[in-house]
């Protein structure tokens, strides 16, 4: 599973951060800075599906 964000429509609330730190990293400045593929971790997919869940942007998504 890879994920991604979209930078433009991201606010920095890090709530994908507050889900799991280790998959949804973030600048200084709170904005998540995960590029527009990161892979996921075998067993990390749900906290990945929550965190995309937690962004009241709708930032991050599943890449295909």
């Amino acid at each position: 599973m890879k994920i991604g964000v979209d930078n433009q429509r991201c606010s920095g609330h890090a709530r994908c951060y507050a889900v799991s730190a280790d998959i949804f990293t973030i600048d200084e400045y709170g904005y998540c800075n995960i590029g527009a593929a990161k892979g996921v971790d075998i067993g990390e997919e749900q906290l990945a599906a929550e965190g995309i869940s937690a962004c009241p942007e709708d930032a991050l998504h599943v890449v295909d």
